[in-house]
């Protein structure tokens, strides 16, 4: 599939027949990366709304359709609404929200360091140029209205709660976060996203839970009419509690290494995680927990970075006999048992079991 990675369609304040009555078929109208204004009643002031930066990532793009079609008007925000939608030909590729990133293609959401990008394998892309031109197009129209705020929507490849992330902790990013959950987590992992970009305002990427649950859905749209509907003012109203989980670390499988997921141990070559892997996304990972069995190898299969380049997967995990198990109390969060997202991203985050409530 041929991309026009120079196109951006601009739409302001949308008539209720461009937004179609849906949002499937809003969604199939669209050519390309398409960014919507909606007025608010303070012209001073601009937040902005990022969502499908991965294609098979739809809870964003459900809830901004619901919040502009709900009633027989458009909904008028306290300040100017900037919604940004990147993914449409990933999403809309073969069966809806079914690609992450179209077949052959780059992880968008991988391409706002454009150095950091080029070094790694993606950077022999041939339509590399096209996706960071893409990247730069995104990063263009959120610079050009300086926004007070930016959330960033996804959902997470597996099953789970939704949580926020963001590279700082602030008063506002806390409100922000507060509207779509209860947990936040300051992440230093540097992977080319978009939130790690210097907006000079709070940044929030918010990972609403699994992509096909209606819950994920909803708590996105709730939250989207929270933000809207904030006051303009210098700190921003904190809706609830929020616990926050520090410096996440990704387990990733080293490459050439085996993938399997399983009931119980079939001796398999490589790494067998539980196939019911999801369910840990939900609580805290006790010392001594299963998580799944390795060969002969044992931890070399696997590898988890600091932030100064070491591995320090003994930390978290330990080998009995051939049992992968945790070493420590921690969490785990982004666990998923498709086999081609974890191989693309990692297996799963980890942080320590330690609670801080803001």
């Amino acid at each position: 599939m041929d991309i026009d990675f120079s196109e951006i369609n601009y739409l302001v304040d949308p008539c209720s027949r461009t937004l179609h009555a849906d949002y499937q078929q809003f969604l199939l109208s669209l050519t390309g990366l398409t960014v919507i204004d909606i007025k608010g009643e303070s012209s001073n002031e601009w937040r902005v709304i990022s969502t499908l930066l991965h294609g098979n990532e739809p809870s964003g793009l459900i809830a901004v359709h619901r919040w502009l079609t709900t009633e027989n008007s458009l909904p008028q925000p306290k300040a100017n609404i900037r919604i940004i939608i990147s993914s449409v030909e990933a999403a809309t590729h073969q069966h809806l929200f079914s690609h992450r990133y179209l077949p052959n293609g780059v992880d968008l959401n991988r391409c706002f360091n454009e150095e950091a990008i080029r070094s790694s394998k993606d950077g022999e892309n041939k339509d590399i140029d096209g996706y960071i031109q893409r990247a730069k197009l995104i990063e263009t129209a959120i610079r050009e209205v300086n926004p007070r705020s930016i959330i960033d929507l996804h959902n997470t490849s597996g099953n789970g709660p939704a949580f926020a992330v963001s590279t700082l902790i602030s008063p506002n990013v806390l409100s922000l976060a507060s509207y779509f959950c209860d947990t936040l987590i300051l992440s230093d992992i540097s992977i080319g996203a978009m939130m790690e970009l210097d907006f000079s305002c709070p940044v929030v990427t918010i990972e609403c839970g699994g992509s096909a649950d209606d819950q994920s859905h909803e708590a996105a749209y709730n939250g989207i009419k929270q933000f809207a509907q904030c006051d303009i003012r210098s700190a921003l109203p904190q809706d609830k509690a929020v616990q926050i989980l520090y410096k996440p670390l990704r387990l990733v499988i080293k490459a050439q290494r085996k993938l399997s997921f399983s009931e119980h141990d079939e001796s398999y070559s490589g790494v067998t995680l539980r196939k019911n892997i999801e369910q840990f996304n939900y609580g805290g990972c006790c010392e001594g927990l299963l998580l799944g069995w390795l060969d002969d190898n044992g931890l070399e299969n696997l590898e988890m970075l600091n932030d100064q380049g070491v591995n320090v997967i003994e930390n978290y995990f330990r080998v009995d006999d051939n049992k992968l198990v945790c070493a420590t109390s921690i969490k785990i969060f982004m666990a998923s048992n498709q086999t081609d997202i974890v191989r693309s991203d990692c297996l799963f985050y980890v942080v320590n079991n330690v609670n801080n409530h803001l």
